[in-house]
């Protein structure tokens, strides 16, 4: 089991760089879904998760093929590129996400009690707004090379492995 948390401070300083954030995962998961066939065949499992501080990087399985995964998934992310057509579906995509979250009445209001209680915290509905009015593919591109010249990371190991 590896998971590694790749935080930046960049996420949390806009609505826009969150929407943007979520956006740089989507594609990042979109890509890897090819390439990644063959470890979920071989029983290996990888997961992105846009963090609200970073993105979450989790594989799990087999300790001998497990580095091989964690580094194609580091490879597709320090070489990072999408398409004008990829970049289209996965924002229709994230602007459906995000009005199903403002439909229902118990996350919109996990939202709204979660915006009073944290400090610097931006609302579904002023993602929602951002995602709305536009995002560019350079602002993507971007906020994608800024976010990775600004890492933290912690990194847990659990397993059958050696330092």
């Amino acid at each position: 089991y590896v998971r590694f948390h790749l935080i930046s401070p960049l996420i949390q300083q806009s609505a826009e760089n969150i929407v943007l954030f979520d956006t740089f995962v989507s594609i990042l998961s979109h890509n890897l879904g090819e390439p990644a066939y063959e470890a979920d065949v071989a029983q290996l499992e990888y997961k992105l998760v846009a963090g609200e501080h970073g993105l979450v990087i989790r594989v799990k399985g087999f300790n001998h093929k497990l580095p091989l995964l964690f580094q194609l998934i580091i490879d597709y992310l320090s070489d990072f590129s999408f398409t004008p057509a990829v970049f289209e579906m996965i924002t229709e995509q994230l602007k459906k996400t995000y009005f199903n979250i403002l439909i229902k009445p118990e996350t919109l209001a996990k939202d709204v009690r979660l915006l009073i209680l944290e400090h610097g915290r931006w609302s579904m509905i002023d993602k929602y707004q951002t995602l709305m009015n536009g995002l560019s593919i350079q602002s993507l591109s971007s906020f994608v090379k800024a976010f990775k010249s600004q890492l933290f990371v912690e990194g847990l190991v659990q397993g059958n492995f050696t330092s």
